[in-house]
């Protein structure tokens, strides 16, 4: 039995955030809104935005297992949020952010520098790269391009795509990401 693969989308953002924080809430609807759309969340696996999207991934009624896959920086799976049904401890530190950046699409979610390199490395492995318009390094990069290299011919208005709510990122995964994994270079093995 075949089954359609789903697309994992990698969400990024602040490991500590002040309870009652906004954003969380952010962060808890984008996690469920992905789910329900048939993807799967991919992140850090820490607290703050890592926590409450896993969290909000796995209280829908439309989880699964699998849903929540996270890329830790330690050595140690017990490290990860209690939200996560898959935990990759690679013991790498901070070098993590490069394979998170590695999903299929990229959301940014607030964040401070460890955001700002997952967001950078997202966008130079070609990646859809939306960022959420909140306080943070998403909220400044949302809307433009992170440098001036053209990543891809037919699509001129290649942008860190900006979005203010979980329903608009959605409508932007779905609506764009066809397009970007169908021109995603692979220069290895090409």
């Amino acid at each position: 039995m075949q089954s359609k693969r789903r697309p994992l989308v990698a969400v990024m953002g602040n490991s500590a955030v002040p309870r009652g924080d906004a954003r969380l809430t952010l962060a808890y609807d984008l996690g469920a809104r992905l789910v329900e759309s048939g993807y799967r969340v991919l992140c850090g696996g820490r607290g703050g935005i890592m926590e409450a999207v896993c969290r909000g991934a796995k209280e829908t009624s439309h989880t699964f297992e699998g849903a929540t896959v996270a890329v830790l920086p330690s050595g140690k799976t017990r490290d990860a949020n209690p939200f996560v049904d898959v935990s990759i401890a690679t013991g790498i530190g901070l070098s993590r952010n490069s394979i998170v950046a590695h999903g299929d699409a990229a959301i940014g979610l607030g964040g401070g520098a460890g955001t700002l390199s997952e967001m950078a490395y997202a966008w130079q492995f070609n990646r859809l790269l939306i960022g959420m318009r909140v306080e943070g390094w998403s909220g400044k990069l949302a809307g433009t391009r992170i440098d001036e290299r053209i990543r891809f011919d037919g699509i001129d208005d290649d942008a860190c795509f900006g979005a203010s709510t979980a329903d608009e990122a959605l409508r932007i995964l779905d609506e764009r990401l066809p397009l970007y994994l169908e021109r995603l270079p692979d220069p290895q093995w090409t």
